[in-house]
């Protein structure tokens, strides 16, 4: 059986859930979240709560009992509080700035990397090396957060490029001269 599963889900202040058939439908202040439920888990509303129950114990169910459970949590967090990714550009000149819906990357190449900011995510950089990535769907926010990452992934041998704010990179020893 799944703990995480098996444990009731509160419903913070100011967030609805409403489950039509296979459709889970979460609102609250920041905005509406949905998601489509596997054929072999149930939901419910009792209390104040969401419960998350399998119809049956095959392979199949076991493995979204606490899956589905979570996605309802991250969907419930997300419409009231939001979540948030800080990205830090460490080297010498990296830099960025947003216009409009467009990310724009000095990372030491010829000209600069230009990343479309998707619907749902809002971008915004403080002092042009620390990149802010906040929404309210913790997926979009992820995926966001490491493509803009994958543009310069930080090099264990000078710790240049992009981080993940409080990201540990281990350093590595260059060659020595004899």
């Amino acid at each position: 059986m799944s703990r995480t599963g098996q444990k009731p889900l509160d419903i913070p202040r100011g967030v609805e859930v409403q489950i039509e058939s296979r459709r889970v439908a979460v609102k609250g202040p920041k905005g509406t979240l949905s998601l489509n439920l596997p054929l072999k888990i149930g939901v419910a509303v009792e209390n104040g709560a969401v419960l998350v129950s399998r119809e049956d114990q095959s392979r199949e169910a076991k493995s979204c009992h606490g899956l589905i459970r979570t996605l309802i949590r991250n969907m419930c967090l997300g419409v009231s509080e939001g979540f948030v990714k800080v990205l830090e550009l460490h080297g010498v000149g990296f830099n960025a700035e947003v216009r409009g819906d467009l990310l724009s990357m000095n990372l030491a190449f010829a000209s600069p990397v230009e990343f479309s900011v998707p619907e749902g995510v809002t971008v915004t950089v403080d002092g042009g090396t620390v990149v802010t990535v906040s929404g309210m769907d913790n997926q979009k926010v992820g995926d966001v957060a490491a493509k803009i990452r994958s543009f310069f992934p930080v090099e264990p041998y000078k710790g240049k490029g992009i981080r993940y704010r409080g990201e540990n990179v281990r350093r590595k020893v260059g060659k020595k001269v004899a």
